[in-house]
């Protein structure tokens, strides 16, 4: 598949704006290697190529392990990741998810143990803009190019 439309240049002004996000983001109070795990795990689940190969680049960039960025799949079944990166990765499953059953009050309260009201909500807007970024780029048909 190659690009539908190239809506960057089509649509400038609404990509800057999504441009502008992310740089919000680099700023929240959610760490780059958390976030760039986020980022994939969303990929993953929204299968987008794209996405995942930059993503997966960006994290090794930081200092992310092979070891983390391979097992992502597997979150639930090894212990490399902390409880804390594991609330998240499932916040972002249920937020990636979210037709088919939402954000529970169970998992809400369970991240907002550890998170902060301010951590809570920046790693919902990671979670979302991820999301945002894979739901254009699959239906622009964004390749991945090697």
């Amino acid at each position: 598949m190659d690009n539908r439309i190239q809506y960057q240049n089509v649509a400038k002004d609404k990509v800057n704006i999504l441009y502008e996000m992310e740089k919000q983001l680099k700023k929240a109070s959610i760490d780059h290697h958390l976030q760039e795990l986020v980022k994939i795990r969303a990929s993953q689940i929204n299968g987008c190529a794209f996405c995942l190969a930059m993503h997966t680049s960006d994290a090794r960039k930081i200092g992310v392990s092979e070891e983390e960025i391979f097992l992502l799949n597997a979150w639930h079944d090894t212990n490399i990741y902390s409880e804390k990166t594991k609330l998240a990765l499932e916040l972002t499953e249920a937020i990636t998810l979210i037709s088919q059953h939402g954000v529970s009050d169970e998992l809400y309260r369970r991240v907002r143990e550890v998170y902060s009201e301010e951590e809570y909500t920046d790693l919902v807007f990671v979670i979302n803009q991820i999301n945002f970024w894979n739901r254009l780029s699959i239906s622009m048909g964004n390749e991945h190019n090697v």
